[in-house]
């Protein structure tokens, strides 16, 4: 499923001396641009507007602790079991460790190729210009990506990926851009639906509103799910080479992978 180009802003067919850097051709990327450079406006304005308030205001005494004496574990000296991981138990989280180990099985009887890592410029391929694709992605942060692939009766051929960023910045303005992009007529066409138990504007489902034909071969139809949790943006491209897919199987398929996070 290639990713998208998207349209120029309005103004950028001005004076080419000064248009804006060029930016990776993604779904939506200009889009999440400006939603991201509005936000850090937002910001600035909101921090402004409280610094004037709360210079006029006389300072605010602070509550006295809740629990004088906090109690943390007594350090245990290392031994031969002792490791990194074990080390660092308490502060260390799911997806510091290997990646992989949080996709979803495969379901039984599928040709699964198995569970891996993407380079970033394999990654970048799907998206019509490859390098500048690759650029921004480095530029956001993106840190590893984790996939698994299968397919069911030669028909059904799913792709997962599970994209860490250095932070969650960098997740919430690519899931953002894809989440813009998908409902336009060039993609799904159609507003798709939430996955049941995440915030609707960060885990959606969408399936095409109409399958892609040619002579000679069966009709093809396209779904796709993205969500993000933290820094990590999951995201599934589901195809069927019979033109029928099930809104709801895509939207099991997703929700057992949100919560996989």
């Amino acid at each position: 499923m290639e990713h998208a180009q998207t349209s120029p802003e309005p103004g950028d067919e001005g004076n080419p001396a000064e248009a804006p850097p060029a930016r990776p051709a993604r779904r939506g990327r200009r889009t999440a641009l400006l939603i991201a450079c509005g936000a850090a406006l937002g910001i600035l304005g909101g921090t402004a507007a409280g610094y004037a308030v709360q210079y006029h205001r006389p300072p605010t005494p602070l509550p006295p602790l809740a629990q004088q004496k906090l109690v943390t574990p007594k350090a245990l000296a290392p031994d031969a079991a002792t490791t990194r991981d074990s080390i660092n138990a308490n502060r260390r989280h799911k997806t510091d460790g290997d990646l992989t180990a949080l996709l979803v099985e495969a379901p039984a009887g599928a040709k699964a190729p198995g569970k891996g890592y993407e380079s970033l410029d394999v990654f970048s391929v799907g998206f019509e210009e490859p390098g500048k694709a690759l650029a921004g992605f480095a530029e956001d942060g993106v840190r590893r990506i984790a996939t698994t692939v299968w397919s069911q009766d030669d028909r059904v051929f799913v792709e997962i990926r599970l994209i860490q960023f250095r932070d969650r910045k960098g997740a919430d303005v690519y899931q953002q851009s894809q989440a813009l992009s998908m409902p336009t007529k060039e993609y799904a066409g159609n507003p798709g639906v939430p996955i049941p138990g995440a915030p609707a504007d960060l885990a959606h489902v969408w399936v095409d509103s109409s399958a892609e034909t040619k002579p000679g071969y069966h009709p093809v139809r396209g779904a796709r799910a993205v969500a993000r949790r933290g820094d990590i943006v999951m995201e599934i491209d589901y195809i069927d080479n019979r033109g029928r897919i099930a809104e709801g199987d895509v939207v099991d398929l997703a929700k057992r992978q949100l919560e996989r996070l």
